[in-house]
């Protein structure tokens, strides 16, 4: 049944369309109207309007002119004798009486224009926002701002506070809705991209509004709807769709919540039966409505248009309907009920206190409150709730010690179970796909992207178009686009198959999950499986497997056939799921969120071939942030990335470690940069650069991956060597990860041929970087730091070139530390030949870099560069390896049949006494020739000689001479025992000889 039309009149003259805004008094008897075309606020007679009929002549009861620029925002306080607030294009926000409309204040200067303005229940708390970066909380007692909250990317252009005061909803110029908690004043939940964006259009704003019950939030959704979010979770309830052809501009509740009036771009006026979900009265106007008021105790709806025309629709709601203003929520009894001690504290949360109570208590670091803290000192001891105000706000700004010491002693006679409920689950994170970007009208989005490819999707006349690509054509393969009429709106995607998921949509339409192979030796090879009463939060994919998460907390594993082979449990609500290979990971909320708004999650790893669970534990974020990327690396480990820009990786160091391995806030080059992860590899994190107000890639134009080195939040350095401590972390990172696959492969009996050789190359990398150090220690003079770093040496070789280094430098005190744990290095060595009498091929490998002498080390700033030169090396005499082997004793006295020094991985070195020496020079004069030429820094090689299968297992070596003693040195090395091992081990006949140069005496 369509009502009698309603006729507007002019109250705002303006040549082309502008914003306007109307409202209603708090009894119905006055209206309010303002334009962005006009600096004047009109107050209006109601009775007289509805009196006047049609005519157009009727004046206004007051009239307002003391802003400079157009008015673009009103806002009433609610209850007798209060306030009326207008915001401006001039920047100011300015107080009146109401209905008289005299002026009071000036309350808030802005730095550009203002766009909404909102009074919360009491009117003791107005909310202003605009193009300014951040919503201003007002007290308005004493006209103070309380609060600043931060986060919109746009121009805020509608503030709803909740009708039981524990939250205030707010809208962006780009569809962007979010929740503010106002018992803690932050933020408590973030809607990206859920409403239409009228960025260039100023005549036009997104609106958003709380049902009176509190429990619902209207928003204008994308598709020319309305969607309703639930309080408590963000979730999308249900959603109104009907004969709007553009999108919803402005709506309003019945005072009942019973209706919903929403206006839009294409000019209707459609007044909605929530319950049924049906358009039940609609009006077309000449002009775009862009404000409707429902009169708070009528049946009467407020329109005012572009052009400043404005109009009362009366009898909206037929006769025959239940009346708009039947049952009207009342919300005292709750309010009333939270000061009674004896009331239960969880089942009602803190809903009436609000942040005008409470805002500056957590301005002043305090910790978060009670709801038995709430009970207003009025009860007691005769405070109004305005007097009790004043106390809170005067008493956190000038005694904030006091009143901290104070607040403590009350907080530790209350247990924080009492903030547990609705407070609490409010900010819990809702489920997400990772690589899944949000849904925009009209336009393509990601239902997955990561390092292999994407898969897009985008709405078409009731059914969406689904495309897979891969970012290396000629690595997958080419899958042919597919008709979506599921509505999917997540995906997960690897080399064999995809697969694809949608949630509940009312209920008829079941939540459906579907895999689509990429190449199958069966026709027919697609599946899908369909939920009743069971919803999927989240999909991944593995080798050989399908998972699907659910809302009732169930893991569902499927092989790639669609055989149900596993159904779990998870301890809480899904976060999101990540597969690779064999291993599953599924992230879940461990438990409410704690009283700071950090979210408290638990990570569990499975691995589905061996139906173990291979780890189990709480997933670590930044503080005060959400879970943005989870995943594995391409060389499977387990990664997050959260809401401040923090990845993290696990590591099995320390019986289980997340390692923080990129910062976004260090990588940006500007504050309006963020980096959205697509995965990562060893070194590198793979992310699209995304441009505020941009926090998600476009499908169009294609994204570039932007690369970064993975790195560790290195501290400053007094070295100035923060990029080789950096690569020294990482080094050793992937060395423990590289040993860890090993022991995992030797475990189960396989080859880690391949693994060995990787992890000598890393043991190499992080010898030289640890070099590097060295030097920049011995330039700092930092010794004892450089002593640590030796001990961290791996190759005998680099420590070699560690004691040239500090011997070239004239550091004899290094020199002397170098040399004994070169001599325990090596003893420790000679110990583990003796007990194993053989060489495995990783020892040999690791050992026969020993055979040529290192790099001469040159000491350049922070650098080690290396130029060819011989260094000491224990031995001048020839190896004799057949001989039998003489006493220690015997050696030690300077025996003259001592010919043989054995290879240094095998053979420790012991210092040499001066009479040693002394008696050992008398011996020949070959060794005096070698010290002497060695004091000056030249050395010889002698040549190698052929071992044989008897030699490579003796194990009893003589003793060498010790090439590091202060009165004696070497130039000249017998052939290596590891030489000769590698070359049989290799099966090469042929023998490199040595130069034959000797010294003369």
């Amino acid at each position: 049944m369509k009502g009698r039309a309603v006729k507007l009149r002019e109250a705002h003259k303006s040549s082309s369309p502008a914003l306007c805004s109307a409202a209603w008094g708090p009894g119905g008897q006055h209206v309010v109207t303002a334009s962005a075309a006009d600096t004047a606020v009109l107050i209006h007679d109601a009775a007289a309007l509805l009196a006047g009929g049609r005519g157009s002549g009727l004046a206004p009861l007051t009239m307002i002119r003391l802003h400079k620029d157009g008015v673009t925002a009103l806002a009433i306080a609610p209850g007798a004798g209060g306030s009326l607030a207008s915001g401006s294009i001039d920047h100011s926000v300015k107080f009146f009486t109401f209905p008289e409309g005299k002026f009071q204040s000036n309350v808030a200067r802005f730095t550009l224009p203002i766009r909404s303005l909102a009074f919360n229940k009491k009117g003791t708390l107005l909310a202003a926002a605009g193009d300014d970066d951040g919503i201003k909380l007002i007290a308005t007692i004493d006209n103070t701002i309380s609060k600043v909250l931060k986060g919109h990317k746009g121009s805020v252009t509608g503030l709803a506070f909740d009708p039981k005061n524990d939250y205030l909803a707010s809208v962006d110029s780009f569809g962007t809705v979010m929740y503010w908690d106002l018992c803690i004043g932050g933020e408590a939940r973030t809607l990206s991209r859920v409403a239409p964006t009228f960025r260039s259009d100023n005549s036009v704003r997104n609106m958003l509004c709380w049902s009176p019950d509190g429990q619902t939030l209207a928003v204008p959704g994308l598709r020319n709807n309305v969607v309703l979010y639930d309080r408590d979770t963000g979730e999308e309830v249900s959603t109104l769709k009907g004969d709007h052809e553009q999108p919803v501009c402005s709506l309003c509740w019945s005072p009942n919540g019973r209706y919903l009036a929403t206006a839009g771009l294409d000019r209707q006026v459609l007044v909605w039966d929530v319950k049924s979900r049906q358009d039940i009265e609609r009006q077309k106007f000449d002009e775009r409505i862009c404000s409707l008021a429902w009169k708070p105790d009528g049946n009467s709806l407020l329109l005012i248009d572009v052009m400043g025309r404005f109009g009362i629709w009366e009898s909206v709601i037929p006769s025959t309907m239940k009346s708009p203003t039947e049952g009207i929520p009342d919300l005292n009894s709750t309010k009333v009920s939270l000061f009674d001690d004896d009331d239960d504290d969880d089942e009602k949360p803190c809903t009436s206190g609000g942040l005008e109570d409470d805002i500056d208590e957590s301005l002043s670091d305090s910790a978060p409150l009670s709801h038995k803290r709430l009970k207003r000192k009025s009860t007691f001891d005769g405070y109004s709730e305005d007097e009790d105000l004043i106390h809170q706000l005067d008493s956190s700004k000038r005694m904030k010690d006091k009143h901290k010491d104070k607040k403590k002693d009350t907080e530790k006679a209350n247990n924080d179970s009492a903030t547990s409920g609705r407070l609490v689950t409010a900010r819990m994170q809702a489920a997400f796909q990772p690589g899944s970007t949000l849904p925009q009208f009209g336009m393509r989005n990601f239902l997955a992207y990561n390092m292999l490819g994407s898969i897009t999707t985008i709405e078409n006349e009731g059914h969406s178009h689904v495309e897979v690509d891969f970012h290396d054509t000629g690595r997958g393969p080419r899958v042919p686009s597919m008709t979506d009429y599921f509505g999917f709106t997540m995906a997960a995607l690897n080399e064999s198959g995809s697969v694809f998921a949608n949630p509940c949509k009312g209920d008829k339409n079941m939540s459906t999950l579907m895999y689509r192979p990429f190449d199958s030796w069966a026709g027919n090879s697609e599946w899908s499986m369909r939920f009743e009463g069971e919803e999927v939060k989240a999909v991944a994919l593995g080798a050989g497997w399908v998972a699907a998460v659910t809302n009732l907390n169930f893991v569902r594993i499927f092989t790639e056939g669609g055989l149900q082979m596993h159904i779990l449990s998870v301890s809480g609500p899904v976060v999101t799921a990540a597969g690779h290979g064999d291993q599953l990971a599924i992230v879940s909320h461990a438990s409410d969120c704690l009283p700071s708004g950090d979210q408290v999650l638990d990570v569990k790893v499975f691995n589905i071939s061996e139906r173990a669970q291979s780890l189990s534990g709480r997933l670590l974020l930044t503080p005060s942030s959400q879970l943005s990327w989870f995943g594995f690396s391409e060389n499977g480990q387990l990664s997050s990335y959260d809401s401040k820009g923090t990845l993290r990786v696990f590591s099995s160091q320390f019986g289980g470690s997340w390692l923080p391995l990129f910062s976004s806030v260090k990588a940006r080059k500007s504050d309006d940069e963020s980096h959205w992860v697509v995965g990562l590899d060893a070194n590198n994190i793979f992310c699209i650069l995304c441009k505020h107000p941009q926090s998600y890639p476009q499908v169009m134009p294609k994204p570039v991956l932007t690369i970064f080195e993975l790195s560790f939040p290195i501290a400053s350095s007094d070295l100035g060597a923060n990029s080789l401590e950096n690569e020294f972390m990482m080094r050793k990172l992937h060395l423990s990860q590289i040993q860890n696959k090993m022991d995992e492969m030797a475990a189960l009996g396989l080859d880690t041929t391949a693994y060995e050789d990787e992890a000598f190359n890393m043991e190499a990398g992080l010898d030289r970087c640890i070099l590097r150090l060295i030097s920049s220690c011995c330039s700092g003079d930092k010794l004892v730091r450089a002593t640590e770093l030796a001990k961290l040496l791996t190759l005998e070789k680099s420590m070699k070139g560690a004691l040239t280094l500090v011997t070239r430098l004239k550091l004899p005190m290094l020199q002397e530390k170098f040399s004994s744990i070169l001599e325990e290095r090596m003893l420790n060595d000679r110990k583990v030949a003796g007990a194993v009498g053989f060489c495995s091929n990783a020892t040999i490998k690791r050992l026969t870099t020993y055979e040529t002498p290192p790099s001469k080390l040159v000491q350049n700033g922070n650098n080690l560069l290396g130029s060819p030169s011989p260094i000491p090396k224990p031995g001048n005499h020839e190896s004799s390896l057949t001989e039998p082997k003489k006493p220690e004793a015997e050696q030690a006295r300077g025996n003259n049949t001592l010919k043989a020094s054995p290879s240094p991985a095998f053979t420790p070195l012991a210092k040499v006494s001066k009479n040693s020496e002394t008696k050992r020079d008398k011996i020949g004069a070959s060794n005096a020739t070698v010290v002497d030429q060695n004091k000056k820094g030249g050395m010889d090689q002698n040549g190698a000689r052929k071992m044989s299968t008897e030699d490579c297992n003796r194990t009893e070596l003589q003793r060498p001479v010790n090439p590091f003693a202060k009165s004696s040195s070497s130039k000249e090395q017998s052939p290596s025992l590891l030489d000769s091992i590698k070359k049989m081990n290799v099966e090469t006949e042929k023998v490199e000889k040595p130069n034959s140069k000797k010294v003369k005496v």
